[in-house]
């Protein structure tokens, strides 16, 4: 995150997702809404080999010298890249190259000299020319946090007072995560480290965030200093599953002694006292959501991606979404619990619906089949048909129901939530099937991302007038 004047943009990682890097954009650190993306489906140029949880990981945004910097890395071929805009909305550059740059998390600073820091994982460091992407030394180790924890990651350097920081992720981004901090007089170092370190970690504890890790400090301008870092809510039993892959949470920074002292974290809390400023299209922050989605606009909201390509279009059908055999476009599922509708109309011989999407291998769905209406789940190898409603002829209405409420936080074998698909007939939910779940958690499908709910075509064409989310997390 980085802040300008009195606006502050957000990039977050998109993975095997086109496009690539989503930009939000708050002025008082609570209310945020996405204003773009920073990279485009032809930019990241990926082919059907990328794997689920490949792609783009762990942006940096910064600004300097009246320009939006964005660094980050395409795993799947691309390697380290950095873009630049003037707007943070859009368009942003062309990504430079920066092939002396071999590993993931980079970060960029600036010196009073006007020298640029390029650190990364590992934690490695190396002076480089932004503009053209040429690594002018090479990269060298410098601090990497607490001996004989794995993975060190996701860096980044500040210049606060007279000292340079360096805020570091470790302990793997999964139970063990955590957020250390060192100090010293350079960029460069020599390092010296937090007694307190790690700064932030919830392993070991019952708190309900969890995964806590890959921070970034930044001050508001009312001079009030905040960490924003990635956690996960797992739910029911155990090992715990979540199912939202990991968020982005906020929590104040207090100095002591030089330095951060990490506040609160928790699933609501006290939050900024900036002046409230809601965006008149996004509900109050109160864990709620409404969006629809009409699709009478020249171009998809930013919110849309789609695995690897963008092949649903809007200029097939005035006022609807055409998706092609075999794709899929959705959008996050942002809340514990949601519920999700379209109206859909296969071509003949055509087969598609609504989707809960994990992977490839990981997904539920309730789709229009011919004469049928069909649920149906894929859980690693093995796909089945839950339930079959005959349907009238012409569009039909589709509903995806996920309930957070239900389960018991005491059964050790209890599932984190509940999904219900089915459809609309005569005005009446009929309901297809309900289904535990955790086989679409990150705990079962492994990898890094949370769950999407959108919009599939199994066989041929498939056209949708409209989608609509209501999510909450009460």
């Amino acid at each position: 995150m980085c802040r300008v004047g009195q606006d502050y943009y957000l990039a977050t990682s998109s993975f095997e997702y086109v496009p690539g890097v989503p930009i939000l954009h708050s002025r008082d650190l609570v209310h945020w809404r996405q204003i773009g993306n920073a990279l485009t489906e032809a930019q990241l140029g990926f082919g059907e080999t990328v794997p689920a949880s490949g792609g783009v990981y762990a942006p940096t945004l910064r600004h300097h010298d009246g320009l939006f910097w964005l660094i980050t890395t395409n795993v799947s071929g691309g390697g380290t890249v950095i873009l630049t805009a003037t707007d943070p909305a859009g368009p942003w550059s062309d990504p430079v190259r920066l092939p002396g740059i071999n590993g993931i998390d980079p970060d960029l600073a600036w010196d009073a000299e006007g020298n640029c820091w390029c650190t990364f994982a590992g934690i490695r460091q190396a002076r480089i020319d932004p503009k053209t992407g040429e690594t002018l030394e090479t990269p060298r180790p410098i601090w990497s946090g607490t001996p004989g924890a794995q993975y060190p990651e996701a860096p980044h350097l500040y210049r606060i007072g007279d000292r340079w920081y360096l805020l570091i992720a470790e302990g793997g981004t999964e139970r063990g995560h955590g957020v250390s901090i060192a100090r010293g007089p350079r960029p460069d170092g020599p390092f010296e480290p937090c007694p307190a370190n790690p700064i932030l970690t919830h392993r070991s504890t019952d708190r309900p965030i969890q995964n806590t890790g890959h921070g970034d400090l930044i001050q508001a301008h009312d001079g009030s200093w905040w960490l924003l870092f990635l956690g996960t809510r797992p739910r029911g039993g155990s090992p715990g599953y979540h199912v939202l892959g990991r968020e982005t949470f906020l929590a104040p920074v207090t100095w002591v002694d030089g330095w951060p002292v990490i506040g609160e974290v928790a699933p609501v809390t006290e939050g900024p006292t900036l002046p409230a400023a809601p965006w008149p299209d996004v509900q109050p922050g109160d864990g709620g959501g409404d969006e629809h989605d009409d699709f009478r606009g020249p171009r998809l909201h930013p919110r849309w991606i789609q695995p690897r390509a963008a092949t649903a279009r809007l200029d097939v059908r005035e006022g609807w979404l055409t998706v092609p055999e075999g794709g899929f476009a959705g959008r996050r599922q942002t809340h514990l619990s949601c519920r999700v509708q379209t109206r859909a109309d296969p071509d003949p011989g055509a087969a598609g619906g609504l989707m809960v999407r994990l992977d490839e291998r990981h997904w539920y769905g309730v789709h229009v089949d011919g004469d049928q209406v069909i649920a149906e789940a894929r859980i690693g190898p093995l796909r089945q048909v839950l339930g079959v409603h005959r349907r009238a002829a012409g569009p039909v209405l589709l509903t995806v129901a996920i309930d957070a409420a239900g389960p018991d936080p005491d059964s050790p074998t209890d599932s984190p939530d509940l999904v219900r698909l089915g459809l609309v007939a005569d005005d009446v939910f009929v309901s297809l099937a309900e289904l535990d779940g955790r086989y679409l958690s990150t705990e079962v499908a492994g990898g890094f991302t949370g769950r999407v709910i959108g919009l599939s075509a199994l066989r041929g064409t498939v056209h949708y007038d409209w989608f609509s989310y209501t999510g909450s997390d009460a």
